[in-house]
């Protein structure tokens, strides 16, 4: 049982340095390569501009929400 055991988890190391040392060529492939395509850089303009403009909308959004906890809030110390 012992052995079985000791098997699996030489097998499984052996399986996950593999893993690390096919990913680690890729990425090496791909950093020669010079990164990433003109396309792939398009797109992550894109999705980079389309992220600002969300956050500038939430940012806006937030403003006008804090506007209106003033108005309400005046508004019920007036009531009062």
């Amino acid at each position: 049982m012992h052995g079985a055991l000791i098997v699996a988890i030489v097998f499984s190391g052996i399986v996950l340095a593999l893993a690390v040392v096919g990913s680690t060529i890729l990425m090496a492939i791909k950093i020669i390569k010079g990164g990433v395509s003109r396309k792939e850089q398009k797109y992550q303009a894109d999705e980079t501009r389309m992220i600002q403009e969300i956050y500038q909308g939430l940012s806006r959004m937030e403003e006008r929400v804090e506007s209106l906890e003033t108005i309400l809030l005046d508004r019920k110390k007036k009531d009062h």
